[in-house]
């Protein structure tokens, strides 16, 4: 059945409510009829229970309001906020803005911002590009249905002034109060206008990172939040200008969750139970409980009190379906249980007493007593027609089990068990029968060894030989697993009455008590014997750091254990945030005795975070690290090393570009990190100072109309941080920007040299007509008919005065010009010259291919190839001779259509490639494969276009062959 809002549905046969197999499918819902919440009742004739409830809502997103929105008017520069004001709707909305026209969408970077909370548009610091109309862009997403709508546009408008500099301030804040459930993400939004565009850092200020910056954009986001999440973050937005900050606090909550509860229980007529239901949640979930769907309350006999549930003396009519039900305003959690309240006579069917009930002399021998019962039974127990009291040899347990201790040999015999409740009586009955004891004949020997050795623990035992004895071994009470033991421990005999036990290639936690059992089903014998392994010293413990100053700190640590062999000294190791590798320290002592528990640790980096671990060592080696310390950053100094690879040159006009290497993390000592580049002109005597912030910066441009082209100037570079300057670096020579090149190569001469390619040479132009240094040439050239803007380009390098050119088009007019060029362009263009490509070869192969043998010789002919009026002249042919298919090609060369070709005693055959040659290049190739035959004579017809087979005819005096032979690729 099915409950809308608390009431049952009728499920009547016109309805729009319809079951299929207990799902509820509602036809053509209606958002006025049908929203609310709904919940499954299930029942059969043991009992009911409810389902959690489930909400149903409609989508919807509105228009936006057909008002004009105003124009917004300020100066170029200034940062500016688009208000979105979405219409109702319901789920949430994803935003975007239009510039302009659909579909102009603007990007989101480090100048705008679109908030996905309100929508608004941020644009930090305008630009004059930013002029246009704007329309907020709301897009609703339901299942696979999307639906967007776009607002009214508002003008924007600049005026164009020189805007000035000022510092950041947060417009797109995150609330003082963020609430989020575990394992949902979390998005805080912080975005600043500000001139510079301001850098956007966050951080966690509460917590054993509160120092560390956690991210760099206007999105910080938290997949997954846990409750180690919650706490106070800050947004920092930063500028040349200045700094702004917020902050606001993340809170954890979390929906129910079971940690105990009830499960299905028989129980016994006119007992108590007591059930339990435990869940966590924040805010802390209430609990209550229903019975057959209904809830329940405290009654008579029955007590509600929270998560718990307590009967008196059980009837059968509380027999039934329960469930408790945990909630806060974040969900609810179901658990359901059956309870069967049970009245039943004694029955052992179930459990029998055992038949034969073996023991051995001088033993102790349990028999239980466990037939089903509701309410429990009365137990008696009988020997014979003896009825058994407790003595000093005899226990009857209030649970019935019948306990007999030093047994003899009277005491086998017939044991009955008597159960009787109010419902019925019954009984069961088993036969003692007493065996000889186990007894240890050879014990364990203790015994002290090295780790690695090898060792045998022996154990012997006698029993009686009318039943199996086993040994077992544990080690410290915990049973030893051969299976499991990775080849160390093995039985060291096959022999029934020997447990021996052999430990190979023995390790540390080998060391212990250890225990041999021999065991008969009726009793079992122990003895036990100590293993001493010596070996490597376990983990020092509590490392302690204090003291932290820029390059050392001081470490403390409790000792760990010596594993049997006395500790000799102790070294420590280091990792920093920039590798997760372990390095060795420098100390102060250099040697850390055994006996030491603090040590200096020196030569570290400043302004470094550090973890540090301790290790041990002895005789037998070095031992496993310590724990890592927590983590520390050692206190800042002035940067200590110059900055390398200074060099620069390049640019625009009167522009002086220096450049260096970025110093890595590992040399910076501290916050607030830049460079300090100092430069003069070659011969000048001051200096110009420009200081350059931020530890990626790699170059820097300085300006002046009076930079005359590839200038010579002195340039070092320092670095800085907030704790003071480094040392310079050595004074290297750059070069201001250079201008292109004044002059032109000059004699151009271009020549054909196949129908698709020429060769270009020039004069060079004199290095005095060159500011800078000379790169080499760039070849330009382009068609007759063609502009020059769309030429084709080959450029060389260095010193060279020609070019080979490829790719031309046959028998065709190409103008070439040739331009020196270096690093600040191309210089003049030399006066174009003409040249025209040759005619391409001619397309047809040589056909009507024959061959004849004649000794060592083998005379191959063709019909020879006429060149028509569009193709180049035929001056010989060139052919590709190849013995087999692995053999290298041999290239012949012929005037004529003929030619012959010396081959060995033993040829079977050859695969040969004719083609014509001239000056347009080589033609398309005619491809045979000859076989040698005597008596024969062979011919090939012409190919035809190159991919097509090869009809070859062979004749001899009484048979004709003919066959296919492919195209082959020679």
């Amino acid at each position: 059945r099915w409950k809308m809002n608390g009431t049952e549905l009728k499920l009547e046969p016109d309805s729009r409510y319809r079951l299929v197999a207990g799902d509820l499918v509602i036809s053509n819902p209606v958002k006025s009829k049908d929203s609310g919440s709904y919940q499954c009742v299930a029942s059969n004739s043991r009992g009911t229970v409810v389902s959690r409830e489930a909400s149903l809502r409609f989508g919807f997103l509105q228009e936006f309001s057909a008002e004009e929105r105003d124009p917004v008017k300020i100066t170029e520069g200034w940062g500016v906020m688009f208000t979105c004001s979405p219409p109702p709707h319901y789920p949430g909305l994803s935003y975007r803005w239009l510039l302009n026209e659909f579909p102009n969408f603007i990007p989101t970077d480090g100048r705008r911002f679109i908030s996905q909370t309100t929508g608004n548009l941020y644009i930090a610091k305008t630009e004059a590009s930013d002029t246009g109309n704007y329309s907020c862009f709301a897009t609703s997403h339901i299942d696979f249905i999307t639906k967007s709508v776009f607002s009214k546009f508002s003008r924007l408008s600049l005026a164009a002034e020189d805007a000035r500099q000022f510092p950041p301030s947060i417009k797109a804040r995150f609330p003082a109060d963020t609430y989020a459930l575990t394992g949902q993400a979390v998005t805080l939004e912080c975005f600043a206008f500000g001139n510079p565009v301001p850098r956007i850092k966050w951080r966690k200020l509460d917590g054993p990172q509160s120092s560390k910056w956690i991210g760099s954009e206007p999105l910080l986001q938290i997949q997954q939040a846990g409750f180690e999440d919650e706490g106070t973050y800050e947004c920092e937005a930063e500028n040349a200008k200045g700094r702004d900050t917020h902050q606001g606090r993340i809170i954890i909550h979390a929906q129910p969750d079971w940690l105990d509860v009830i499960s299905d229980t028989e129980a016994d007529i006119g007992s108590d139970l007591r059930w339990s239901c435990v869940a966590s949640g924040k805010p802390r979930p209430t609990v209550r409980w229903l019975r057959d769907g209904q809830p329940l309350t405290s009654q008579n006999r029955i007590e509600v009190r929270g998560g718990e549930l307590r009967f008196s003396k059980l009837v059968q009519e509380d027999s039934g379906m329960y469930q408790c039900v945990a909630e806060n305003k974040h969900g609810t959690v179901y658990a359901s249980a059956e309870l069967t309240v049970q009245a039943l006579a004694p029955d052992f069917r179930l459990n029998p007493v055992k038949r034969l009930i073996p023991a051995a002399r001088s033993g102790k021998v349990i028999i239980p007593c466990q037939p089903r019962a509701a309410p429990k039974a009365t137990v008696l127990w009988t020997k014979g027609t003896e009825l058994l009291v407790n003595s000093s040899r005899v226990t009857i347990t209030a649970g019935g089990t019948l306990i007999l201790q030093n047994i003899s040999k009277s005491d086998e015999g017939k044991y009955t068990c008597f159960a009787e409740n109010p419902m019925g009586k019954a009984n069961s009955t088993g036969i003692l029968s007493v065996r000889d004891a186990t007894k240890i004949t050879l014990a364990p020997s203790s015994a002290d060894i090295n780790v690695g050795e090898n060792l045998t623990l022996q154990c012997h035992a006698s029993h009686d030989p009318t039943m199996d004895l086993t040994f077992t071994w544990s080690l410290d009470d915990f049973p030893i697993d051969f299976d499991k033991s990775e080849g160390h421990y093995r039985r060291a005999s096959a022999k029934e009455a020997i447990g021996d036990l052999s430990i190979s290639n023995a390790q540390l936690r080998h060391s212990g008590r250890y225990t041999c059992t021999a065991q008969t089903v009726v009793d079992s014998a122990s003895e036990s014997a100590t293993l001493t392994v010596r070996g490597p010293p376990g983990p020092p413990g509590g490392v302690v750091v204090r003291d932290i100053g820029d390059t050392s700190v001081q470490l403390s640590w409790s000792r760990g254990f010596d594993n049997h062999s006395p500790i000799a000294r102790y070294l420590i190791e280091a990792r920093t945030l920039l590798s997760s590798q372990w390095k060795q320290m420098r100390t102060n002592p250099v040697n850390i005795e055994g006996n030491a528990e603090t040590a200096q640790v020196v030569n570290l980096i400043p302004w470094m975070d550090y973890e540090f671990r301790v290790l041990a060592s002895n005789i037998l080696g070095i031992g496993e690290p310590s724990l890592p310390s927590s983590k520390i950053r050692t206190k800042e100094a002035a940067p200590t090393v110059a900055p390398s690879g200074l060099g620069g040159g390049g640019g625009a006009p009167n522009e002086l570009i220096i450049t260096w290497t970025p110093m890595l993390r590992d040399y910076q000592n501290g916050d607030g990190f830049g460079y300090i580049v100092s430069f003069r002109r070659k011969g000048s005597q001051a200096w110009l100072r420009a200081r350059v912030p931020h530890a990626e910066s790699l170059h820097f441009v300085y300006r002046n109309e009076s930079i005359a082209p590839y200038t010579p100037f002195e340039v070092k570079i320092k670095a800085y941080n907030r704790r003071g300057e480094g040392p310079e670096s050595l004074t290297a020579i750059v070069y201001s920007a250079e201008e292109e090149p004044k002059a032109a190569p000059y004699r151009v001469i271009a020549k054909s040299v196949l129908s698709s390619e020429m060769d270009v040479s020039w004069e060079p132009v004199e290095q005095g007509e060159v500011t800078g240094v000379l790169l080499g040439y760039e070849i330009r050239y382009w068609k007759d008919g063609d502009k020059e803007e769309a030429a084709d380009r080959v450029r060389t390098a260095g010193l060279v005065t020609s070019a080979h050119v490829t790719g031309l088009n046959p028998n065709t007019v190409y103008h070439v010009s040739v331009r020196a060029y270096n690093r600040a362009g191309t210089g003049p263009p030399s006066p174009s010259t003409n040249v025209t490509t040759t005619r391409p070869p001619p397309k047809r192969p040589p056909g009507n291919i024959s061959w004849t043998f004649s000794g060592s010789t083998v005379s191959i002919k063709w019909d020879p190839v006429v060149a028509k009026a569009d193709e180049s002249a035929v001056t010989g042919y060139k052919m590709l001779y190849r013995q087999d298919s692995h053999s290298a090609p041999t290239l012949y060369l012929a005037s004529k259509s003929q030619i012959d070709i010396p081959i060995p005693e033993d040829f079977t055959h050859a695969f040969v490639q004719i083609r014509v040659t001239g000056p347009g290049g080589d033609g398309t190739p005619a491809e045979v494969h000859i076989l040698r035959n005597s008596g024969t004579s062979m011919m090939v017809e012409d190919s035809g276009t190159r991919p097509a087979p090869h009809i070859v005819v062979i004749t001899t005096n009484s048979l004709l062959m003919v066959a296919l032979i492919s195209s082959l690729e020679l």
